[in-house]
């Protein structure tokens, strides 16, 4: 039974208000962010070579702090490893996590105590805000098809103890205490058992095991990555006879790691999930950063637990700043790590509506640019 409308809004509404109020102004909540990771950032040695404590507003910080990537990282995740956190992170690490490595090789990052409590929070947005909004909650009464990495793959030395790390999907998943109430089919540690491999085999080995668990119970989602979920349709399909919309009535979609996920896509996820709503979501191993708000096929930053700015020509300016049209590379500064390069790159469609459309590299950029020359020849 769905308790009332007003029951729901009294526990729903108060999970995404602090995104709502920002989006009313972001310049101010972009400062009150700033504001707070300094202090964090004040604890750290890396922080202080930087006169963290003393920087006021956003001049300042933009002045003194360095754009950094991964690989300037990884010195300060040696010493993180080693056991000195404060050499970079103003708290000690809950656990390890590891990306996908769609780009290149896999990056292996921690993860802290906010850290974790912002890729929760953040990450439970996307479905609260669409439920709101659509007056849906059914999406809440039944169970979310559980598509995720493996959680345990590697193991390393950290601080002279031997520690187990997976996939980032998988442990978020795994430690995130909305699945305590929201039911994932399988369970994280049931996937976790098939093994870390990421093969054909194994990933069919956890199809089979998703479809078996799920076929008798009442899925209304999925949550995931947008090539693994494709991926169980069409496997599916192939051994089954029968798509996705044949077996369960889906109520929505929330799809993430891909760009162009509502332009690329969408007509393919049709195909085999019907007419439920593809919900945008963006995210990533070192935070959720942005979520789609209504209809319109873009995302909408949150800007209450991220500093956003982006570097767009020869200057660098707040995401929340920028004019219909621009983009450039995305700059991340979070609980963990100060002006991150993340290496996204990110258009304003305006009134904080963006898209994603790709990874910082010379084929996205010269298929970014030949579009934008051919859509102002014919406006």
């Amino acid at each position: 039974m769905i308790p009332d409308e007003g029951t729901i809004n009294g526990i729903l509404r108060p999970l995404v208000s602090p995104w709502y109020d920002s989006l009313k102004n972001p310049g101010k909540a972009q400062n009150q962010v700033l504001d707070n990771l300094l202090i964090k950032y004040a604890k750290t040695d890396f922080g202080k070579n930087f006169g963290a404590l003393e920087l006021k507003g956003l001049e300042t910080y933009q002045k003194n702090f360095p754009i950094i990537d991964y690989q300037f990282l990884l010195p300060y995740l040696t010493k993180v490893r080693n056991g000195d956190y404060r050499s970079i992170l103003s708290e000690v690490p809950d656990c390890w996590v590891m990306t996908r490595g769609s780009t290149g090789a896999s990056k292996v990052l921690p993860a802290t105590k906010t850290h974790l409590k912002q890729i929760y929070s953040c990450g439970a947005r996307a479905l609260i805000n669409y439920a709101l909004r659509t007056k849906n909650y059914e999406v809440f009464t039944g169970d979310i098809l559980n598509l995720n990495f493996p959680s345990s793959v590697h193991s390393m030395t950290i601080n002279g103890k031997q520690v187990t790390f997976g996939y980032s999907s998988g442990t978020y998943a795994r430690l995130n205490p909305m699945f305590d109430r929201v039911s994932l089919v399988p369970r994280q540690e049931e996937i976790d058992e098939i093994g870390s491999g990421i093969t054909k085999k194994y990933w069919e080995k956890r199809f089979e095991l998703v479809y078996q668990q799920a076929l008798q119970k009442r899925i209304t989602a999925t949550m995931g990555v947008v090539p693994v979920i494709l991926a169980f349709a069409k496997y599916i399909k192939r051994k089954y006879g029968k798509k996705p919309s044949d077996i369960w009535n889906f109520k929505a979609l929330f799809c993430t790691s891909v760009p162009k996920i509502q332009f690329k896509y969408a007509p393919i996820f049709k195909k085999y999930f019907g007419s439920a709503p593809i919900i945008e979501m963006y995210t990533a191993t070192e935070g959720v950063f942005a979520q789609q708000l209504d209809d319109l096929p873009y995302v909408t930053p949150n800007y209450d637990s991220y500093l956003f700015e982006v570097k767009t020509g020869n200057t660098v300016k707040l995401l929340s700043d920028l004019k219909r049209g621009e983009w450039g590379s995305l700059i991340i500064s979070s609980s963990m790590f100060p002006r991150y390069d993340i290496g996204d790159l990110i258009e304003s469609a305006g009134k904080n509506y963006f898209r994603i459309f790709g990874r910082r590299k010379t084929l996205t950029l010269l298929e970014h640019k030949l579009h934008r020359l051919l859509v102002s020849r014919f406006l």
